[in-house]
């Protein structure tokens, strides 16, 4: 039984982390979709990664250290000559003396001692060809060898000509394109938060007057059928009215339909699935415009400039061409037959310095520097591009915020008069002094304009959130 209890209590416990978000609020979607949506996440490694870049070409300012471990066993006559040399171990008979001293001693027998026979035994032509066409076996046929070989290397640039600094600061200022990437993506991502709370609060606004409105439809629908039952409608006007109801259920559930899909959208969004959220006001505030916050603030624009400083870059990089490379490097090891046998009594270092420098390349260098210069040139003019066209389409957002205003005032008045008319109609009808068909009539044109009121009020936001994206105002 306390085990059953027991499993009771774990199971309502954990059924929280999996239920879907209710009520949300937009100040948690946006700190909610900050952290948790996929596409910024990915931005992010990205951004990692050009880190990571930037830090792989500081590290070649450092150098290289290495070391080298070798085993070889070879009887092969130059490698095994090497080895002794490496080893400090080389001998004369390794270089086949004993055979050249053989020449030498059969010399001396055929000579029987006398000094004066032997110096001219050794003067004639055909016996020195002799003895220095003796093959040494001991050099060309030696015995199989093992070598053991331990070195440690370091290599180091000393000058570049500025090239691996600038290369440095070019993969840092990548790094920053890729934090401004993220940036703008996020501006993005919130744009599309808001718009979706936006979207969903309308939708709900709309639907509640298409509710009032089906309410009415249904009770012009009673007053046809009572005034049908007394002989003063007929039965034409009734489908008229039920047919005018069907059209505005046609129209609620489309509305159902299209905040069904918005809320797929914000639980995409926010890779989270949501069930509800907390309304906005339908109305998005309009962001005041300054053109210095803009040319401060947009990211378009920052991401220009820092193009801007990369091509300076470039420059100096090509530049280095025509400079001298110089670089150091350093090598300390020890070698034998057994492995770190006599290290240090066998050891042997090597330093040196390396400078290189291009005279002629048949003009590549030039070629590409001036390159470099024009592309410079290029990026400024987009820069000034950028700050054009964008507080150009600043301007374009706000003025066609106002128009949309403008409209929205005068459909909002539109349809207050049109429901004032479709009531006053409704009441005539009742009276007899006008046909069905002329309060439904008013009543369609209560509905056009709601429905256009909705479409501008979608739209106005929209350009609300596109300006807001461009001028970057932050949190």
């Amino acid at each position: 039984m306390n085990m059953r209890r027991y499993l009771s209590i774990a199971v309502l416990s954990i059924v929280p982390l999996f239920a879907n978000l209710q009520n949300l609020s937009l100040k948690q979607a946006l700190k909610i979709v900050k952290s948790d949506n996929l596409e910024l996440k990915i931005s992010r490694f990205e951004e990692q990664m050009k880190d990571y870049e930037a830090q792989a070409v500081d590290g070649i300012h450092y150098g290289k250290l290495d070391v080298t471990l070798n085993a070889i066993r070879s009887n092969d006559a130059l490698n095994t000559f090497g080895f002794k040399l490496q080893s400090r171990e080389a001998n004369f008979n390794d270089f086949g003396f004993s055979d050249f001293l053989g020449g030498i001693g059969g010399m001396m027998q055929m000579s029987e001692g006398d000094f004066a026979m032997f110096s001219q035994m050794m003067n004639d032509p055909s016996a020195q060809e002799q003895m220095l066409a003796t093959e040494p076996s001991d050099l060309n046929f030696p015995e199989a060898r093992n070598h053991y070989q331990t070195k440690v290397s370091y290599q180091i640039p000393l000058y570049t000509g500025g090239k691996l600094t600038e290369y440095g600061n070019i993969m840092h200022a990548m790094h920053r394109m890729s934090q401004m990437d993220t940036s703008k993506l996020l501006n993005a991502k919130i744009f599309q938060v808001k718009k979706t709370y936006y979207d969903i609060s309308l939708v709900d606004n709309y639907i509640l007057n298409l509710k009032k409105i089906i309410d009415n439809i249904n009770t012009l629908e009673g007053i046809v059928k009572s005034m049908k039952y007394e002989g003063y409608a007929q039965d034409v006007d009734v489908l008229e009215v039920q047919a005018r109801r069907a059209e505005a259920d046609s129209l609620y559930n489309q509305a159902t339909l299209n905040r069904a899909l918005a809320y797929q959208f914000l639980s995409f969004l926010l890779n989270q699935d949501v069930d509800s959220i907390k309304g906005v006001h339908t109305k998005a505030p309009t962001p005041k415009i300054e053109l210095s916050d803009i040319y401060r603030d947009n990211i378009d624009i920052q991401k220009a400039k820092l193009g801007l400083e990369i091509s300076q870059m470039a420059i100096d990089v090509e530049k280095a061409n025509f400079l001298p490379m110089v670089g150091a490097f350093g090598e300390y090891g020890s070698a034998d037959d057994e492995f770190l046998n006599e290290f240090t009594d066998k050891d042997s270092y090597t330093v040196g310095v390396q400078v290189s420098m291009n005279l002629f390349n048949g003009g590549i260098d030039k070629a590409n520097l001036e390159k470099a210069k024009v592309k410079n040139m290029q990026v400024s003019s987009q820069v000034e591009l950028a700050k054009r066209g964008i507080a150009l389409k600043a301007k374009q957002l706000n003025t066609q915020i106002l128009s949309l205003e403008s409209d929205l005032n005068s459909h909002q008045k539109q349809l207050t008069f049109a429901s004032r008319v479709y009531e006053s109609y409704r009441g005539r009808y009742k009276e007899g002094v006008v046909s069905i068909s002329d309060v439904l009539i008013k009543q369609s044109k209560q509905l056009e304009i709601l429905l256009k009121l909705q479409t501008i009020k979608n739209k106005r936001n929209s350009k609300v959130f596109e300006l807001n994206s461009i001028l970057n105002p932050g949190e």
